[in-house]
């Protein structure tokens, strides 16, 4: 990870925040669209992370279910604009805090390796990688739900993280 040294910044153009959840009898996937996020390499194998996810970012492709999750029932973005994350590469390893809804958890992610490339084109250096982790939603103090007529209920309370990123150097 030496070829991290320095700092970096998201690029939105190459870089996904998705997620997964059960729905009723199959499976919801989505993403947030609003973010930011920057890493700054903090030794030859560390860097450290932060990131802020706008909440009315959330996009499922389904308006009337995308302004329910807005809503006060799940990330009441009026009253939570924003969905944190502080925390460090290590080890091969992404861990830190999240804060969704006003909650901080620990979170770990697994983390594919990351790899750096030169822009063929001139631009700034630029690395990649992906990460996923599973939370609780009710962890967060999401726990509206629905009982299912034919038993269980509409939304399951795990939550799969996708990330799909790249950073570009940022030159000083």
């Amino acid at each position: 990870m030496s070829d991290l040294q320095g700092k970096w910044t998201i690029d939105h153009a190459h870089s996904t925040i998705g997620f997964v959840v059960r729905h009723a009898v199959s499976k919801v996937k989505g993403e947030f669209t609003d973010f930011t996020s920057e890493v700054v390499s903090t030794g030859p194998d560390t860097a450290d992370v932060t990131a802020t996810v706008q909440a009315v970012s959330f996009s499922s492709r389904n308006e009337m279910r995308d302004n329910h999750i807005k809503s006060a029932d799940f990330l009441d973005a009026e009253n939570f604009p924003t969905l944190d994350f502080t925390g460090k590469v290590a080890d091969g390893k992404l861990s830190g805090d999240l804060t969704i809804h006003g909650v901080t958890r620990p979170i770990a992610f697994d983390l594919d390796s990351i790899e750096v490339a030169k822009d063929p084109f001139g631009g700034p250096d630029f690395a990649g990688t992906e990460a996923t982790a599973e939370i609780s939603r009710k962890d967060f103090g999401l726990t509206w739900n629905q009982a299912l007529e034919t038993g269980g209920v509409l939304v399951g309370d795990k939550i799969k993280i996708d990330l799909d990123v790249s950073f570009l150097r940022v030159t000083e």
